[in-house]
Order: structure tokens, then sequence, then C-alpha cells
């Protein structure tokens, strides 16, 4: 990684912070830790990092209220530390849209691996090939209109319809692509999984279903009567444009 990375360390543990700003700074990072939600807007204030690794057991704010906070604001991908047997909090952290997750206690290793790995997925330059896209018809078509917003596929935003940006996590933008890059056709969970690179999903993972419910929520006008990403009952999710949806 040529360039250092900037991770942000969320965790009320001083023993904590300490070790995992060396261990990563020991390894081409530049970490930055703080102790919680104040500490943590001022640093977001200062510079937004490449990666935000948060601890959603913390005293006062809770990782949870700060991962929902982070989500409105930011597209920086989140990775949750959790307690083993924390399942529930790991379901509402995927559901709010990090990127992964690692449960204490753990093996600095695995966390760096997982780090690297989440900046292979969602930071541009990091990327060894480019990310899926809609094929441009003949009309060069990467402007899509998708609800009552747009995807910009290029620059990989989804504006709403007072043209503000709306965050998107990566397997958010990598399903919405594979979805509008095969408009009226009925994807299976298993073949949107192949467009995603963010997460390693185990064989009963309901990670798409979670994903098209928070893209539901961000492009529909109203998430409960989805009109632009349907449900085909059994085998998996379709993308119906509006009439005129797409734009050179």
């Amino acid at each position: 990684m040529p360039d250092r990375s900037q991770v942000l360390i969320v965790d009320d543990d001083p023993n904590v912070r300490a070790m995992l700003t060396e261990y990563l700074g020991d390894h081409e990072f530049e970490a930055i830790a703080v102790d919680g939600g104040p500490a943590m807007r001022e640093a977001l204030a200062r510079q937004v990092p490449q990666v935000i690794l948060l601890d959603l057991h913390l005293q006062g704010e809770d990782g949870i209220s700060l991962a929902r906070y982070l989500r409105e604001r930011h597209s920086t991908p989140i990775i949750m530390v959790t307690a083993a047997s924390d399942m529930v909090d790991r379901i509402v952290g995927l559901e709010i849209g990090a990127a992964d997750y690692i449960a204490k206690p753990f093996d600095p290793r695995e966390l760096l691996a997982r780090v690297r790995s989440v900046l292979r997925r969602t930071v541009p330059q990091a990327r060894t090939d480019p990310p899926p896209a809609p094929a441009p018809t003949d009309g060069g078509m990467r402007r899509i209109a998708v609800g009552r917003c747009w995807l910009e596929v290029d620059s990989r935003r989804l504006l709403d319809d007072s043209n503000e940006e709306v965050a998107l996590t990566a397997m958010e933008f990598e399903v919405l692509c594979a979805l509008c890059s095969n408009p009226n056709r009925i994807l299976s969970r298993e073949q949107l999984l192949q467009h995603s690179r963010s997460r390693e999903l185990g064989p009963f993972d309901r990670s798409v279903d979670i994903c098209i419910a928070r893209l539901r929520r961000k492009i529909e006008v109203d998430p409960a009567k989805p009109r632009a990403i349907r449900t085909a009952r059994g085998a998996g999710y379709s993308f119906e444009p509006a009439s005129g949806s797409a734009d050179g």
C-alpha cells in the first residue's frame, strides 16, 4: 500500500487504543485513536479517514448510535468491534451499513487483514481492477434514475431529488449497479453476491436482503411499496426503470 491510509479508532479502552495505534502505525497506516463520540466528531471535522474502527460498546453514546451518525453523513467504511457473543449487534450494524466486523478478543493480525481487505474493496485508489458498473448504452449511459434518486456511475455517487449526495456503502453501490445493468431482469441473491466484494459471506448470510432494504430506504418514494427495486418471491430482485431514466 504505497500511501499511508488513515484509520480512525474509536474505543474507550486506553490500552486498546495504544496497542492498535502502535500496531497499525508499524504496518504503514496512520492511526488516530479517540475515546468516544465527541472526540470522533472533532477528528472527522479535521480529516475524514479511509476507514473507521468502531467499538460498539462505548461508555455514553454507544457505537450503534455513532454508526448511524456516520452513515447519515459519510461513506467511509466502518469495521465494527463487538463482543464474541453479540450477534444481534452485528446484524444491526450490518443493517446500518458497516462494511465488516471483528469480535473481541481479536488477533491484531486478523484486524490488519480486515482493514486491508475493506480498503481494497472500498477505496478507489486501492483497487487493482475497476468496480462493476452498468455497461454504457449506445448513448453512453452513465447516469441512471433509480426511484427518487440518480445514480452517477463514474463518480460512484447517489444523488437525491434535491441533488444532495446520499451515502452508499461499497456493497450498496455494487448491488445497485448490478441491478441497473440488468433492467427488468430478475437477479438471484447468488448473482448479486457475485457482483459484490464487500464481505466474506456464509451460506446462511442475509446480507443481500439487508442491503436491498437499506437501498429502498434511500431511493424509494415509499420504501414499504417499492417500485424501483422489486422482489421476485423465492427468486431474487429486479430493477424496473422509469421511462426516460438514463442520460449521457
